[in-house]
């Protein structure tokens, strides 16, 4: 997976624009970045190596690439992006779009597809975020089934989930044994700062049952948009919000669930309930805070970072010497005018 630092980035960004599905490359982004310096460093973990807006209001075989809701990679590397219009998208080694999937419910209806992990043998795992569900498809996007969701989470009176902010992030662990998401929203049970996170463990090739449930913390007014797994038993969690006065902001967490409780019989939750081992939550980076804009545009006249959106995808796309995890974020642009489909490269060092 190629770097792409914000130098390199800057001086293409106007002709790539207008043109990168039919004719444009990235490959003068390719090349590797230079060591971080002090104008990238968000955090003593964090460094934001760069960005693309080279996808922004482009479209892919009548397709819009833009709405992208989630990133993901396969075990051979391939790049795949998910549109909350019910497409995932397989990203070329130069970001660019080569294949489109569509995806429909049961019923032939268009999801609220929010989150996204791949199977060993190609599958797609999809989350929905308004039943909520975790629906499976092959690569040509054929549904193949359904896998079990608590009933707690259904959206109200069903359950105690609240609309729209339901099952948001997903990502598998343990070899893909393991499937993990998160609730973007808390439940109308629990305390406004709690959220779920909801695992799965695999039995026999597709059979994924029902598993440890766990709760973690967030900021006051901050979803959780993504996660992504260490490889370590922790979790990357992505938090978002968006006020008026100054925008979107986000930031990175590192989410440890080693030795929280189980909540899965616990039918309502307040912050920080005594009694009850929430998942340990460090944070890496306050993204929109502390990171440099990197001379990046907004369209938002209050956005106090202009180099920070609506970020919903992420995903760990290697490992540098050292240890250092290699991460690609996108925002969601929604199609609007004012939003934009921006692609982040940043490094992220763990604690130990």
């Amino acid at each position: 997976m190629p770097y792409f630092s914000a130098m390199q980035i800057r001086p293409v960004l106007s002709a790539a624009l207008t043109a990168v599905v039919a004719a444009t490359t990235l490959t003068a982004m390719a090349r590797p970045a230079q060591a971080a310096n002090n104008a990238q460093t968000c955090s003593r973990q964090v460094t934001m190596r760069g960005y693309s807006d080279a996808l922004d209001k482009t479209t892919y075989q009548g397709a819009f690439v833009g709405d992208l809701s989630s990133l993901t990679t396969d075990r051979r590397g391939s790049l795949f992006a998910l549109s909350d219009r019910s497409k995932v998208f397989t990203l070329d080694h130069q970001f660019r779009p080569a294949a489109v999937t569509s995806l429909a419910d049961e019923q032939g209806r268009a999801l609220d597809s929010e989150g996204l992990a791949v199977e060993r043998n190609g599958d797609f795992l999809v989350t929905s975020e308004l039943e909520p569900s975790v629906r499976r498809f092959d690569q040509q996007g054929r549904l193949l089934g359904r896998l079990p969701v608590p009933d707690t989470f259904q959206v109200t009176p069903d359950g105690h989930g609240i609309l729209n902010r339901t099952l948001e992030g997903l990502t598998l662990d343990r070899g893909g044994r393991t499937l993990v998401a998160a609730m973007e929203g808390w439940l109308t049970s629990d305390g406004m700062n709690t959220r779920r996170f909801q695992t799965w463990e695999r039995h026999g090739r597709h059979d994924f049952q029902l598993a440890r449930q766990w709760a973690y913390t967030a900021e006051p007014g901050y979803g959780i948009s993504e996660i992504a797994a260490t490889g370590d038993g922790r979790y990357l969690a992505l938090e978002r919000s968006f006020a008026a006065k100054v925008g979107w902001t986000a930031k990175l967490y590192l989410a440890d669930p080693r030795g929280a409780t189980d909540t899965s019989d616990m039918q309502a939750l307040a912050n920080d309930q005594p009694g009850v081992r929430f998942a340990k939550r460090t944070l890496l980076a306050d993204l929109s805070g502390t990171c440099p804009s990197l001379g990046a545009v907004s369209h938002i006249p209050s956005q106090a970072n202009p180099l920070i959106g609506n970020i919903e995808g992420m995903t760990i796309v290697g490992r540098e010497p050292g240890g250092r995890l290699r991460l690609l974020m996108t925002t969601d642009d929604g199609e609007s005018a004012s939003e934009i489909t921006r692609l982040y490269h940043v490094t992220v060092r763990l604690p130990h």
